[in-house]
């Protein structure tokens, strides 16, 4: 079964997405920006979500995830609950 690991971080617009993004860009550290900016639990963990199966995020996310480059900031991308920067850290084929 495909199984992926990501860190996303979730924010309520997508200009303060954009400008989040902007920051890792310029060099900023993805953890910490999440730890001071992400809406989701997750942030404790710099954004961590751990390791995942196709099928338990919703579909937006899950999409990125399975089909982006590892290592690569993902994003502005919509769901639900808001816009997500999503980094894949490993997956599995």
């Amino acid at each position: 079964m495909k199984r992926a690991a990501a860190r996303h971080i979730l924010v309520k617009t997508e200009q303060q997405c954009q400008q989040i993004k902007e920051r890792i860009e310029a060099g900023e550290a993805f953890e910490q920006l999440a730890k001071e900016h992400s809406t989701c639990p997750s942030r404790m963990h710099g954004g961590a979500l751990g390791s995942f199966s196709r099928g338990q995020m919703v579909a937006e996310f899950d999409q990125v995830v399975f089909s982006a480059q590892l290592n690569t900031v993902q994003g502005p991308v919509k769901t639900q609950f808001g816009y997500h920067l999503v980094e894949v850290t490993a997956r599995n084929e």
